[in-house]
């Protein structure tokens, strides 16, 4: 509040210009003066000074009224920037690929909405191009991402990782290396001594393929590469999950990730696959700037503590 309405808001207050510099802990001559400006840059006093206490008058009036207001106002303001600061109240957008909206999020979504309730959520599906450009634009305050050229350009902070397994119907003769939902659900693939399939066994089969932009799309070329198979492609799709189901209707072989398994699945088998690029670590990625909302850092902190609480994977 300026100075002057700080004046005149002290006299009204104490019902006189003594009482009122003593709080304000200048001159009264000062304070006098400092009014008496307000008073002839209107045309008009403020105070009955004939009067003990002093009273105000109508020009008076008006001015404190609208004092009050400005006071209501700052209170507001105050109060509703420590909500937020205390996340009581405020918002966060996420941005994700479908894959991550719909098997990585919702835990981590829940957790968060139940300890922030105020904090409205918004949750924006997009392909990882679109939700980079959304983040340079400051659309979205949050994505994930586990593509180098994405991670490089923007603040990121480690997240989760997850596995590339190769995911076959159970209609199909099985391999000695097969692994059930819940032996991945149990992390048996992620250890050392669990065998991967073969190059041979790989290259007889025909595959859904993720279509060109996705990252598993990359990945599952650079699988083949290492192993020196040319895939069969039977399909290209865009959406990671069509492909789970068309692999476990025996439509073709796919590759997918391990967090996608759900207990007691029991249409498909699962293959360690034995390549760098089966292991995938994913970073949440924020816009460039100079502070980090508390929102976004209590999100990703929510994020964190819901993979350590998971087992085996």
């Amino acid at each position: 509040m300026q100075q002057e309405l700080e004046y005149i808001y002290a006299i009204y207050k104490a019902g006189s210009f003594s009482k009122a510099a003593e709080k304000l802990y200048i001159t009264q001559p000062a304070l006098s003066m400092s009014v008496k400006k307000i008073e002839a840059s209107i045309g008009m006093a403020l105070f009955d000074r004939s009067t003990r206490p002093v009273m105000l008058t109508e020009a008076g009036r008006i001015y404190v009224e609208s004092i009050e207001k400005m006071l209501a106002l700052e209170e507001d303001m105050t109060s509703r920037i420590h909500d937020i600061h205390e996340l009581k109240t405020g918002s966060l957008c996420i941005g994700g690929s479908h894959y991550i909206n719909a098997y990585i999020l919702p835990e981590a979504m829940t957790r968060f909405s139940a300890k922030y309730p105020g904090v409205e959520l918004e949750l924006v599906e997009a392909s990882s191009a679109e939700l980079a450009e959304m983040l340079g634009e400051r659309l979205i305050d949050l994505t994930f991402s586990c593509r180098d050229d994405i991670i490089a350009k923007f603040e990121h902070y480690p997240a989760f990782m997850d596995h590339v397994l190769l995911a076959v119907s159970s209609m199909r003769e099985a391999l000695p290396c097969a692994l059930t939902a819940d032996d991945v659900r149990a992390g048996k693939h992620l250890l050392p001594e669990c065998p991967a399939i073969s190059a041979e066994a790989m290259s007889g089969l025909e595959y859904i393929i993720l279509s060109e932009g996705n990252n598993l799309h990359d990945r599952a070329l650079q699988i083949f590469a290492e192993a020196g198979i040319t895939p069969r492609t039977k399909l290209e799709i865009s959406q990671l999950a069509t492909s789970y189901h068309l692999a476990r209707a025996d439509f073709g072989a796919a590759f997918i990730s391990d967090r996608m398994i759900e207990e007691g699945e029991e249409g498909l088998r699962f293959y360690k696959v034995d390549s760098a690029a089966a292991e995938r670590k994913f970073y949440a990625v924020l816009p460039g700037r100079e502070y980090t909302p508390k929102a976004v850092r209590a999100f990703i902190i929510t994020h964190r503590n819901t993979y350590i609480f998971r087992s085996g994977r």
